[in-house]
């Protein structure tokens, strides 16, 4: 009896553990930017996509620098789209060149956080 006790402690114990890691995993922030492989075309093609959905000034002002790439700009913009629509995994596809990490890669005053 005390094993049976001691088994359905544990499982309880396991799915208590799960529910709290899915609870902080859909808390935590993500962001959809280019893959280092995509070629330009790729890259130009999601910034045209993506500003016909979105407003794309920042790749204008503030992350647009001197050394700014075709990547830094595409991943801005393909960020953008994602986060506007529901930072859902589909929405960082870009045929295969998004990906999502959970780094913030804003840098300086290029800010990769959505605002309408």
């Amino acid at each position: 009896m005390a094993k049976l006790a001691l088994v359905s402690f544990s499982l309880l114990l396991i799915s208590l553990s799960s529910v709290c890691y899915l609870g902080l995993a859909g808390e935590l922030q993500t962001y959809c930017v280019a893959k280092p492989s995509s070629g330009d075309d790729a890259l130009n093609a999601n910034i045209k996509y993506a500003c016909d959905h979105v407003n794309c000034t920042a790749i204008y002002t503030g992350c647009n620098k001197p050394g700014s790439t075709l990547i830094n700009n595409a991943s801005v913009i393909m960020n953008f789209y994602y986060q506007k629509n529901g930072n859902n995994y589909w929405n960082c596809d870009f045929t295969k060149s998004g990906l999502i990490t959970i780094t913030d890669p804003s840098y300086e005053n290029c800010s990769y956080n959505y605002k309408s």
